[in-house]
């Protein structure tokens, strides 16, 4: 087995705590949370995740840092740790962030293009309604930025723990955040008038991103609105992936683990809504309700068209605001590609530098057959969730819908029936520190996370 030095360590809480935020802080916050939230009713979505947040989330992430704290072993070999029949589980935990990094990548370089476009004065060229579908259909630009979104998060990972993902993190995670708060006080100052005259004002956006709407909703709407929400939080706490068992191994034996935990989820919340409270007034200023529901198209279709209606102005904020969003997708690629690092390291004993090689290697070619799957590769399948998708829309369910729900579903089953959630709640309360939501933790573990789970399950192959 490697030694600690080999695998490394993060030097304390804080280092823990920002490179589990800035994992957490990715684009599924800074593009998910707001589309969502504009969809499901405003408030009504917020109340729901931060239910789930404080109860499903809080579960999911208390299971897998512990489980890697207690093992010190990547996904791919921590769940035979805890026990020797469960194996497959870590085969199947690691098959996730093996799926997501290269369509992550090439995401990430979609991001890059649009920073560059940002910052050589694009912006009205950017707005036009085909500049997004003709970037992406093109063959070699987008691998080029993928290549170069995957050059700078490897570049991290080469680091290792404590001089790459922590010291990035200390670097990367204020400056996020500052950013965010600068952008959002913005979207709250800024006012718009239509051509038929209706004026709207980043306040008004507010209120309907915050208050709940419940006009019309059914007993079934209700039910989407929580899957939703319950969806999205793979997304903001990172879990499901491996990625928070890895984190998890580097924590040492003597750190508080609950603190730790509390901050990560505080922090995820507190981004989350703000990335919410960057976009949706502004969009409602600009576009009205209906520019709200353009979904996942936001970032790179609609926000471009309200920074070139900002003039000026919009130049700025343009900048800022891509210059966020890229942090936040390095943090997160950055964790993604560690999730795998640290299972080569453990299983095969390879180096860090070989085997963060390989991962780089690997992504930047699957990220290239990503980018190529919109012209080369192109076709239109049918999945069973009712979209229509080519290969990063096939690879993003197969990862995000089906095993990302399979993977905590059965983890819950691992903890909750077969080892006992004492196996958790020793590894919590090491060194006599207390476990105070422990009566929540028990009953969320054994039984209500395994049921939403299944539900979210059932939900996302298309049986209901």
């Amino acid at each position: 087995m490697e030694t600690s030095k080999t695998r490394g360590n993060f030097t304390g809480k804080l280092g823990f705590v920002l490179a589990a935020a800035g994992s957490a802080v990715g684009l599924g916050n800074i593009w998910r949370f707001p589309y969502l939230a504009a969809k499901d009713g405003g408030g009504l979505f917020i109340f729901c995740y931060i239910i789930l947040a404080l109860t499903f989330g809080f579960t999911l992430l208390t299971t897998e840092i512990a489980i890697g704290r207690k093992t010190a072993q990547s996904p791919l070999t921590a769940y035979g740790v805890i026990h020797p029949k469960w194996k497959g589980l870590g085969i199947l935990a690691s098959l996730v962030p093996i799926i997501i990094l290269p369509y992550y990548l090439a995401i990430g370089g979609w991001v890059l293009k649009y920073l560059a476009v940002s910052l050589t004065g694009k912006v009205t060229a950017a707005a036009g309604d085909d500049y997004f579908t003709g970037f992406i259909s093109e063959r070699f630009s987008p691998i080029v930025f993928m290549m170069i979104f995957a050059a700078l998060s490897a570049i991290i990972i080469f680091g290792g723990v404590d001089k790459g993902i922590e010291r990035a993190s200390r670097l990367i995670m204020p400056l996020l955040l500052i950013l965010i708060l600068c952008v959002s006080f913005y979207a709250l100052t800024i006012r718009h008038t239509d051509p038929s005259g209706i004026e709207r004002t980043g306040l008004e956006g507010l209120r309907i991103y915050l208050l709940p709407n419940f006009e019309g909703v059914t007993l079934r709407q209700l039910f989407v609105v929580i899957m939703d929400a319950l969806g999205q939080l793979f997304f903001s706490i990172s879990v499901a992936m491996g990625i928070m068992i890895a984190y998890g191994s580097y924590v040492k034996k003597d750190v508080n683990l609950m603190p730790s935990i509390v901050q990560i989820e505080f922090f995820d919340t507190v981004v989350a809504l703000l990335a919410g409270l960057m976009i949706v007034p502004a969009v409602y200023v600009f576009m009205g309700t209906e520019g709200m529901s353009s979904g996942p198209g936001l970032i790179f279709i609609s926000l471009p068209k309200i920074f070139a209606a900002m003039g000026k102005a919009g130049a700025v904020i343009g900048v800022l605001f891509f210059v966020m969003v890229a942090f936040a997708a390095v943090t997160s690629a950055v964790s993604i590609m560690e999730a795998i690092v640290s299972g080569l390291v453990d299983k095969f004993h390879f180096s860090r530098k070989k085997s963060s090689a390989i991962v780089t290697a690997y992504g930047i070619i699957g990220g290239s057959i990503v980018c190529l799957g919109y012209n080369v590769f192109y076709f239109e399948l049918k999945l069973p969730n009712g979209t229509t998708g080519q290969i990063l829309d096939l690879m993003d369910y197969i990862s995000n819908s089906c095993l990302m729900p399979l993977v905590s579903l059965l983890t819950c089953i691992l903890i909750g029936w077969v080892v006992k959630p004492r196996t958790v709640i020793d590894e919590v309360t090491l060194g006599g520190y207390p476990f105070k939501r422990r009566r929540l933790y028990v009953a969320m573990i054994t039984v209500i996370a395994p049921l939403l789970l299944f539900l979210l399950l059932v939900q996302s192959v298309g049986i209901f």
